[in-house]
């Protein structure tokens, strides 16, 4: 036993010593290696290659994801849009207007051009002094003189050329304030005014007569009568501004309350019948005959600012909201101004039936009430005590309202039994002059025949069509200041909305009634430059239409766009987990093969140190 111990001992010992054979480097080296902070191979990557190639792999689908969720926008024109605004908000539309002054039997004055340049002088006098108002001519006119005596026939040197005025062409009519009707039908055969849009006055000296001053119903007037050059000169320049280009207004151009016509252009003139209460009578009208004697020519004339449908209907049981009282002394019932915001009974009265009420369509409303037989006769009293005579009133951008009393309203009249009547045609014809007046209210017209100016009151023939021509004129140049105006602002709040929200879907329609709106506004303001006022109404009616189309286009109004916070929101449920995961790899691959690579760089320079 003893010796079997020694022998295991001295394997033992064998075994821990170091054999003779290990190189002295080897141990060396093993001796000061340390894994944590070398190697010795090269670190491979394999690993990083395989991380990365996810990671890439997530970019190059990431442009697809974002094509899948794009928002489809069509292009705007930014910059038209942006210029049109800042033209509309700056310059003030000025129409070009030619003038022509004649004098007929003023044989001591030869001076043509010094009395244009007079007539011009009195004319910036009652113009504006500050920027002329959007719509009216400003300093763009011209002014012809033509001097017509039995010695002389001189015309000024800004003459209109083929349109000047062929002298002796007034010599057959003596008694001129005998027919005016008739004049004022020769002198437009005369000028021929609806071609060439030259405003004409002419002046007649007749030393035995008092001075008359008249305009016509197309774009002429006449002064005759004993008035000295000098007054005739401030008469006609009041004629030329205050009538022809302002309408008749103390203002420049109509505001923004009486246009009544809708954002698309159009305008429904709504005829309603009411009958109070038809136990008592119930009164129905030929509505065909009302409209060929008013509606048809009307149409036919605001057609370059409006257009224009009718639509006509006849109600019972439409008792009014305010109250009337019984005047002795009138020996009616009466109700006052004060009444009327609440004569309208919105309950009772069921008027916006059309189609249009519920669109972008401007209704004006026309109503011929029919009192019951417990207030008739209903009078409307004005402010200072007397009766009115057309027993009628307006509401702004609303309509009109006629109260007709029946004949058998001055009768003791007691029905027994329903009672159908029919308005005759002179009611009729009565009724449709008072709604013409109306009507002419409602565009910012005033409904009297004469017009009180600074230097004389001057008669205004009435037309067949309910509007003169130089009023329609003067309706399209307004119209079409307003009509631009708003079209710049609306296509201008188009554009900063469309640029605040990126995410807003834009489709081809919208792009193409911006484009379509912007060329018709640049056609009407062309049509400006050149005077034609009919076309450039035409052209502005469309141009702003267009633009009102754009913005409340369906798509705009829905809710189909939203920001990137939403799409993130929405999205990164699916896409944020993996891809952070993914990157995480990415970033951790990198880290290791850094800190591996540090290791085998530091392994080699300890080799080569040693």
């Amino acid at each position: 036993m003893p010796d079997g111990a020694s022998g295991d001992s001295a394997m033992a010992e064998i075994s821990e010593a170091p054999t003779s054979s290990d190189p002295p480097n080897t141990k060396s080296e093993e001796e000061h290696f340390d894994p944590k902070t070398m190697r010795k191979t090269k670190p491979g990557l394999k690993r990083l290659f395989l991380t990365l190639t996810v990671f890439i792999s997530f970019l190059i689908a990431l442009p697809f994801l974002l094509k899948s969720i794009e928002i489809y926008r069509a292009p705007l024109p930014f910059e038209d849009i942006d210029l049109l605004s800042t033209e509309m908000e700056k310059n003030h539309l000025v129409f070009p207007c030619q003038f022509q002054a004649v004098f007929v039997n003023f044989d001591d004055i030869t001076a043509v051009n010094e009395l244009g340049l007079l007539i011009d002088s009195h004319m910036q006098k009652l113009t504006s002094e500050n920027s002329p108002p959007c719509g009216t001519c400003g300093n763009n006119v011209t002014v012809a003189v033509t001097i017509d005596s039995s010695s002389n026939c001189i015309h000024s040197e800004s003459g209109n050329g083929d349109g000047k005025w062929q002298c002796g062409m007034l010599n057959g009519f003596d008694k001129v304030n005998d027919h005016d009707e008739d004049f004022d039908e020769y002198l437009e055969s005369l000028l021929d005014s609806k071609n060439r849009k030259v405003y004409t006055v002419v002046v007649m000296n007749r030393k035995q007569e008092d001075v008359r001053i008249v305009v016509g119903q197309y774009r002429h007037a006449w002064i005759v009568g004993n008035d000295s050059v000098e007054k005739a000169v401030e008469k006609m320049a009041e004629i030329f501004i205050k009538v022809f280009v302002n309408g008749g207004k103390e203002e420049g151009s109509i505001r923004g309350e009486f246009m009544p016509v809708g954002a698309d252009g159009k305008v429904v003139l709504s005829f309603s019948l009411l009958n109070s209460d038809p136990h008592d009578w119930v009164y129905d009208w030929d509505f065909k005959e009302l409209d060929e004697i008013l509606l048809a020519p009307v149409v036919d004339a605001l057609r370059p600012v409006a257009d224009i449908s009718v639509e006509s209907q006849v109600l019972y049981h439409t008792p009014k909201s305010s109250y009337s009282y019984w005047d002795d002394t009138q020996g009616c019932y009466i109700f006052s101004t004060k009444d009327l915001p609440f004569f309208v009974n919105s309950n009772e009265w069921h008027l916006d039936t059309s189609t249009a009420a519920g669109g972008r369509s401007k209704v004006l409303h026309f109503v011929l009430y029919v009192p019951s037989s417990k207030e008739c006769p209903l009078k409307l009293q004005l402010p200072n005590g007397e009766i009115s005579m057309t027993n009628g009133f307006i509401s702004p951008m609303w309509g009109g309202i006629i109260v007709w009393n029946p004949p058998a309203c001055v009768e003791n009249f007691q029905m027994q039994h329903l009672s159908r009547h029919k308005i005759s045609s002179e009611d009729l014809k009565m009724i449709s002059e008072v709604f013409m007046g109306q009507l002419r209210q409602l565009f910012g017209l005033k409904s009297e025949s004469l017009y009180v100016g600074g230097f004389a009151t001057y008669v205004l023939l009435t037309s067949d069509k309910g509007f003169a021509e130089w009023e329609l004129d003067m309706l399209s140049r307004h119209h079409t200041c307003f009509n631009l105006l708003q079209c710049g602002t609306t296509l201008g709040s188009l554009s900063r909305l469309v640029q605040s929200l990126p995410r807003m879907i834009i489709m081809d329609e919208i792009g193409k009634q911006v484009k379509y709106s912007l060329e018709a506004a640049k056609l009407s303001l062309g049509n400006v430059s050149i005077g034609y006022s009919d076309a450039s109404a035409v052209s502005s009616r469309k141009a702003r239409a267009l633009a009102e189309d754009a913005f409340y286009h369906p798509s705009m109004m829905s809710v189909s766009y939203y920001s990137f916070e939403h799409c993130f929101a929405v999205y990164s449920p699916f896409f944020l987990p993996v891809s952070l995961h993914v990157l995480l790899a990415v970033i951790r691959e990198w880290k290791r093969y850094k800190v591996e690579n540090r290791k085998y760089l530091a392994c080699k320079v300890k080799v080569k140190v040693e």
